[in-house]
């Protein structure tokens, strides 16, 4: 399992533009994407302008399929003006998970 974690950083004021633009990009894969295993967006407790997205694919046709879909070039496009510094991606492989 191919993984991707982003740290996003947004300027004050942007908090809830920000959230929304990432659920759309959430519906998005819900809808189209099943080979996106998990999709999770968190916003920090403690600063509200930080959000977090982990997100899990079978391989890596199905990551490039998300990072080059209509859903992620539009966030990048309207999310842009609003983010706040550079963008954290951390990529792995998963090693271990809990499963309900």
């Amino acid at each position: 399992m191919l993984t991707i974690t982003a740290i996003i950083r947004v300027k004050r004021g942007h908090e809830s533009a920000m959230r929304q633009a990432l659920l759309e990009v959430a519906a998005s894969v819900r809808a189209n994407e099943p080979t996106t295993i998990g999709y999770y967006i968190s916003q920090d407790a403690t600063d509200p302008c930080v959000f977090t997205t982990y997100e899990r694919y079978v391989d890596r046709a199905a990551m490039d399929r998300h990072n080059n879909s209509e859903a992620v070039l539009r966030f990048f496009g309207v999310a842009k003006p609003m983010i706040d510094g550079e963008v954290t991606l951390v990529s792995g492989t998963e090693i271990s998970t809990k499963d309900d």
